[in-house]
């Protein structure tokens, strides 16, 4: 069984499934999609996605405003504490900094960071990281601001050992995307053979980001897998054993049974 530790659940392309969300769900069970944790991005969406998956025990909810989303309202401390006081919320998130598509002054991304950052820490749920071109800033502010007392996802890995043995380090596990899977990616899939066995989750972050064989076509989180598949063949295990272990860091980190 298999757990997608990040994806857009409210995103997602339903036409193979006559557009019924039931449907689609239906069919990630059967294709032993075990858990899913559906990510918020910003405030004006999230009743609409919480509503979707409300009918679903399988599926979970993070509340957050991403760092790139420019519309809509600022999240305050109190806006995200009576959102996430709600049962399906486990995390605070996804949240961080991302330097590829903000130019200039990015002092609104430090703020908003750490707005997250407090509630995470008030609530007592994990944070799911963004950072793109972004690493080392978002390692100092993680650090700066107590992230270490709640932890939490270093989602959609793109870094080296390096920054993994020190984001390990602040309490955090490291998330692999489908981005492990492409050819080109040496250094990620260097940090998947090293990563501890207790320390890693695997993701889709559908519906983007789909792995080899479907890369560049919609994602969606049955192709956790192929994730899956391609660590066990780095770590020379079987792809049972990348399941189960993911399954289980997934439940620890977030406290679920």
């Amino acid at each position: 069984m298999f757990v997608d530790s990040h994806c857009h659940l409210d995103r997602i392309d339903l036409a193979p499934y006559q557009n019924q969300f039931a449907d689609f769900v239906a069919d990630a069970r059967q294709q032993q999609i075990e858990h899913m944790l559906c990510i918020g991005i910003d405030l004006e969406v999230f009743p609409a996605m919480r509503a979707l998956v409300a009918p679903y025990d399988d599926i979970s909810l993070s509340v957050g405003v991403h760092p790139n989303v420019t519309d809509g309202r600022e999240p305050s401390v109190d806006d995200l504490l009576a959102l996430a006081q709600d049962a399906k919320v486990i995390a605070i998130g996804e949240t961080g900094l991302d330097y590829f598509h903000s130019q200039g002054d990015v002092e609104w991304q430090h703020r908003r960071f750490r707005t997250h950052i407090q509630v995470a820490k008030i609530l007592q749920k994990p944070l799911i990281i963004h950072t793109r071109n972004a690493g080392h800033d978002s390692l100092d502010v993680l650090r700066e601001a107590g992230a270490d007392q709640v932890g939490g996802i270093i989602h959609c890995f793109t870094e080296d050992w390096a920054y993994a043995e020190k984001a390990l380090d602040l309490g955090f596990y490291i998330a692999f995307s489908g981005i492990v899977t492409f050819k080109n990616a040496h250094t990620i899939k260097d940090v998947a053979q090293r990563v501890p066995s207790d320390r890693f989750l695997i993701e889709t972050d559908s519906p983007y980001l789909a792995p080899m064989p479907h890369r560049g076509k919609p994602n969606y989180p049955t192709y956790v897998r192929y994730v899956a598949e391609h660590i066990a063949e780095l770590r020379n295990t079987s792809v049972e054993t990348i399941a189960q272990q993911s399954r289980d860091n997934f439940y620890r980190l977030f406290a679920l049974n």
